[in-house]
């Protein structure tokens, strides 16, 4: 089974762009392939009855394998906010086992996860825990998006640190181009390209409207 955690640079890198993109990319390799959105905060009706996080909608309807809510979002906080706050409003806790359980239940069901973070790599959970902490809890290589814009090439290098000091391999870094007015994109890619110690896996243009189809994915070739 693959599996890989996706964080990214900061709120509004592209990240559900870029999970839903590399699932579809796996799933050209690989027949079940799910999305799992470990923790969400803000929700929205789903058009059955119930609740959801816009980001774990785009999720589904990229995987191929459907799944219970409870697995492929173990974490629905109702507030669009951080997460702690948004799970102190709620009179939650959250906690790393339920998240584990669900995921192990996705691993044993798909040939391939990818796992949305919220955030950046230290947003907080709790009060003692982030997710940094819960991506070292799944012991998942990482994928970074990092959102092109004036500052990224800062937020790259410190994530990317970050990523590492915490023993997990960085399996790539996806460019997500969030910023159609940036200044000279290219000459960013390639200070990334040689600098973040990892391949570029997918180069996501600029589009007013999101669609993972624009994608051209490099999958690591142990994910084939």
């Amino acid at each position: 089974m693959i599996g890989c955690f996706v964080t990214g640079t900061d709120t509004g890198a592209g990240k559900t762009l870029a999970s839903c993109a590399l699932l579809q990319a796996l799933a050209q390799h690989h027949r079940r392939v799910v999305g799992m959105k470990a923790v969400a905060a803000g929700a929205e009706p789903d058009g059955q009855g119930r609740w959801a996080n816009e980001d774990t909608l785009a999720l589904r309807a990229a995987s191929t394998l459907a799944v219970a809510p409870a697995l492929d979002n173990p974490v629905l906080l109702p507030d669009p906010m951080s997460p702690h706050i948004a799970a102190q409003r709620a009179g939650v806790e959250v906690t790393l086992e339920p998240i584990l359980d669900a995921y192990r239940q996705l691993a044993a069901q798909a040939d391939a996860v990818v796992v949305e973070g919220a955030g950046g790599w230290l947003v907080p959970l709790s009060e003692t825990l982030s997710i940094a902490d819960l991506a070292v809890a799944l012991q998942l290589p990482v994928v970074l998006v990092v959102g092109l814009k004036l500052g990224c090439l800062n937020h790259a290098m410190l994530t990317a640190n970050a990523i590492r000091a915490s023993g997990l391999p960085l399996a790539g870094w996806i460019a997500s181009r969030v910023d159609p007015d940036m200044l000279v994109p290219e000459e960013n890619m390639d200070w990334l390209r040689r600098k973040l110690g990892a391949p570029l896996l997918a180069d996501l243009p600029w589009q007013t409207q999101p669609d993972p189809r624009h994608a051209q994915f490099t999958l690591p070739k142990e994910w084939l």
